[in-house]
């Protein structure tokens, strides 16, 4: 396995470079996504398999990153069993968002560098840069220096090295498949691939804007990163994003009962079934201590 040349720590800044591939992809995927997906649907109708193909494939693909690349490899906050990690490399790679080493390293990077140049989403620069623009219109070298962990394991780096196959692989070869199998293949590229990555990606890409602007800041007021309902739900949980900048390794951001993550959830139900285990959770007391609110720890307990 060939090795990532160290770059000694060092962390460049972006280059201003308009990215043509990506902004063409971006716009095919849109366009299908937006104007053939209704026309698809108006003179073709959706079946049964057609919905639990994209139903099945959007929440497989959008919880791989929330769960896989996110919670687990970018901050380590529990440990899985080696078939869940290749289930959520294999469907994490369908999102065409990157490979996980990739994705890790620059995602550990923004929590070093939060609001700052060095931060590859930095949302001082604007929504729309914080949301897409850093990806389309400027060139990012990555320092991989910052998950030598993550270089130790032969699967996220078998997947680094060959990601152009694990990503059409999952995120196009095999729904297309199924859709054959169904008798409906067009179906299958307009729905489970083009419609489903269009909203997985822009989930995503919320967590980098949305979840930077809207909401409060009741645990770090020194950093931009906001808690806000919506956007939980826009990412899977993900809105809750002071609590996660203040603290990155708690495999909860929706730290009550009522807060929505199902990324928390499936972690946690995984950890029932012995495929996932060593769950991080920050202590409650450091937790009602950090946001001023102890005298309310009874009456509103913490989730586990």
């Amino acid at each position: 396995m060939a090795k990532i040349k160290s770059t000694n720590g060092l962390y460049h800044l972006p280059v201003l470079e308009t990215r043509w591939v990506g902004i063409i992809f971006f716009i095919i995927l849109h366009l299908v996504a937006i104007v053939g997906a209704p026309l698809y649907v108006i003179f073709n109708g959706v079946t049964a398999a057609e919905t639990a193909l994209f139903a099945a494939y959007f929440m497989l693909t959008s919880l791989s990153i929330t769960i896989g690349y996110h919670r687990l490899f970018a901050h380590t906050s529990f440990k899985a069993h080696p078939f869940i990690r290749f289930l959520l490399l294999f469907f994490g790679a369908a999102t065409f968002e990157q490979s996980a080493l990739k994705w890790s390293s620059q995602h550990r990077q923004h929590h070093q560098f939060t609001d700052t140049d060095k931060d590859p989403y930095d949302i001082s620069k604007g929504f729309w840069y914080a949301h897409m623009g850093w990806i389309l219109f400027w060139k990012h070298r990555v320092n991989y220096d910052n998950v030598p962990d993550l270089q130790r394991s032969r699967l996220v780096m078998h997947q680094h090295h060959h990601y152009s196959w694990w990503s059409v692989g999952a995120g196009i070869a095999l729904p297309m498949l199924i859709g054959f199998m169904i008798g409906r293949p067009l179906g299958a590229f307009v729905l489970a691939v083009s419609l489903r990555l269009v909203l997985v990606l822009h989930s995503a890409f919320f967590i980098n804007s949305y979840a930077h602007m809207v909401g409060t800041r009741g645990f770090d007021g020194k950093v931009s990163a906001r808690d806000h309902w919506l956007g939980a739900i826009l990412t899977n949980g993900e809105g809750y994003h002071n609590f996660h900048h203040k603290f990155p390794n708690d495999y909860r951001n929706g730290i009550r009962w009522y807060h929505w993550d199902p990324s928390k959830w499936v972690i946690f139900l995984l950890s029932k079934v012995h495929l996932a285990w060593d769950l991080k959770r920050t202590p409650q007391s450091l937790i009602m201590a950090q946001s001023g609110q102890a005298g309310l720890a009874a009456l509103l307990p913490i989730s586990k």
